[in-house]
């Protein structure tokens, strides 16, 4: 008897212990569970084009042109600041969004949208799904004086701006858009940009002076 109760014994302590490291690992589970529930996801997700470059200059003109803290714009000056890269290594940043942005054009020195201009950008604030960020990049062609370029941008950019206001009052999204005013000085478009979904679009000519009378409207996405 006294062998058989030992070997019982025996039997029993291994399916104790298996039995108790079960209920162990389940524990860790849950709790592993639970934390994983409380990691912050971010409200962004990474598309295909958002290159750690690209994704750099989100973040800064999200803090500096008016995505983060209300504010509204850059100009040139503060442009070239935020990018920190040439002309053409920025606008490279954006090619990748060829099928995603749309290019706003206005005549010679005019700020205000025609129909078509009003068309478009109601187009794109409808394409913007789960996108974190509405870029609003306004040029103009070097044309004339170098200050009164830059304001005609500003203008043009607080056009798309004041549009989207007063078409979609009270939209929180409204609080996503970044304005940024390039005028003649930086980042000029070249005539591979008339390609690209543009309000003056089908036949019209499109030389590099006429696409850089603009702005460049895109919702972007980037976990940043």
């Amino acid at each position: 008897m006294k062998n058989l109760a030992l070997f019982l014994t025996f039997l029993l302590v291994p399916t104790v212990a298996v039995v108790v490291g079960e209920r162990n690992a389940a524990g860790r589970m849950a709790e592993i569970g639970a934390a994983a529930a409380d990691v912050p996801i971010a409200s962004a997700a990474d598309e295909g084009y958002c290159t750690p470059q690209l994704k750099a200059i989100v973040r800064r003109v999200a803090t500096s042109c008016g995505l983060v803290e209300g504010g509204r714009g850059c100009k040139p000056a503060d442009a070239k600041s935020v990018a920190t890269m040439s002309g053409n290594d920025f606008n490279a940043l954006f090619k990748p969004l060829a099928q995603r942005a749309h290019i706003i054009q206005f005549d010679v020195e005019q700020t205000g949208l025609d129909d078509g201009g009003q068309k478009e950008v109601e187009k794109v604030w409808t394409e913007k799904g789960g996108a974190s960020f509405l870029f609003v990049v306004a040029r103009a062609s070097p044309d004339g004086d170098a200050e009164y370029n830059t304001q005609l941008s500003q203008q043009r950019a607080q056009a798309v701006m004041t549009h989207l206001q007063q078409r979609f009052p009270g939209d929180e999204d409204l609080s996503k858009v970044g304005l940024l005013w390039l005028g003649e000085d930086y980042a000029q478009l070249d005539t591979g940009f008339c390609a690209w979904q543009r309000s003056h679009g089908g036949t019209a000519e499109c030389s590099a002076k006429d696409i850089n009378r603009s702005a460049f409207v895109a919702w972007i996405d980037c976990a940043i």
